[in-house]
């Protein structure tokens, strides 16, 4: 009886010694996946070797990182060479339309006929057009490639916001559109003052673009800053608006005159800055919100 009691009490113990080491090698697992994790280092998972099981998990886990590391390398991979892409583009196109407007010029400054110089002026306002878009291919590709640290602080978005509505009555005015925006007092926001002024010209250019009657701003402080701008949709457009802020995004009534880049370009440098960017289409009116953290020492 007594042989009994030992041999069931060894048992145990060796059961219980298997058990915490068992459970040892899965915590030293997670310890070594969390290091991974977060020092993105590439050591692969090591446990040792008593548990065939163990074993084989780790080495199903080492090949999961593995494959997952070659995926994010290949990725790597196609990013840069579609930024390299969109550069070598950007620069192959914006030599010869440089020579174009040049040529353009020449002839406006010269004697033409009414009606050659009727087709002159359509000519000139589709290469402006086209200088446009491909200075955007450029930013596009500037802020993907060298992805510039933003200086994050607490600016007075109020008036960066005034500044770019003034500076933008010109082109609202040509497009016969009218602003509404109801000054405020000071609003501070945490973000970087030119890449802040980038996003809220390239919403205004937008709406010029692809808008029509009048364009509603409001600047709403809660637990962010929100700076809205909203606009009547040209009824000749179609907004996907799931895909608004994908690069290229092109309306189906609209591939004429759009590459979706303005509304990318917004999107990536308010995440730069720690905000966020949404969109909402209700009716004929399309929403567009750019949402900024607020800074802790001012009173807004």
């Amino acid at each position: 009886m007594i042989i009994a009691i030992i041999v069931l009490v060894v048992i145990i113990a060796i059961l219980v010694t298997y058990i915490i080491f068992v459970d040892r090698q899965l915590i030293s697992i997670n310890k070594q996946l969390h290091k991974r994790l977060m020092e993105h280092t590439r050591q692969p998972i090591g446990i040792e070797l008593i548990s065939k099981k163990l074993n084989e998990l780790a080495g199903n886990i080492n090949e999961s990182l593995k494959e997952e590391e070659n995926l994010r390398i290949n990725s790597m991979r196609a990013e840069k060479q579609f930024r390299e892409m969109i550069a070598n583009i950007s620069h192959d196109l914006r030599t010869p339309l440089t020579a174009i407007k040049g040529y353009q010029q020449l002839m406006e400054n010269g004697e033409l006929p009414e009606e050659e110089r009727k087709y002159l002026t359509i000519a000139q306002k589709h290469a402006s057009e086209l200088s446009s878009l491909i200075e955007s291919f450029f930013e596009y590709a500037y802020l993907l490639s060298i992805a510039p640290e933003p200086d994050i602080k607490a600016i007075n978005v109020s008036s960066i916001l005034t500044e770019c509505l003034v500076a933008s009555i010109p082109e609202f005015e040509e497009a016969y559109m009218r602003v509404s925006y109801k000054e405020s007092k000071p609003v501070y926001a945490l973000a970087d003052t030119e890449m802040i002024t980038r996003c809220i010209h390239n919403l205004l250019r937008n709406c010029v673009q692809h808008g029509s009657g009048e364009v509603m701003v409001t600047l709403e402080v809660m637990s962010y800053v929100t700076i809205s701008i909203k606009n009547h949709v040209k009824s000749d457009k179609t907004i996907h608006i799931e895909q608004i802020f994908d690069r290229f995004y092109t309306s189906d009534m609209a591939r004429r005159d759009s590459t979706g880049l303005g509304l990318s370009i917004v999107k990536l440098l308010v995440e730069q800055m720690g905000g966020t960017v949404s969109a909402v289409l209700e009716e004929d009116m399309l929403d567009i919100r750019m949402k900024l953290l607020r800074p802790k020492s001012h009173d807004t």
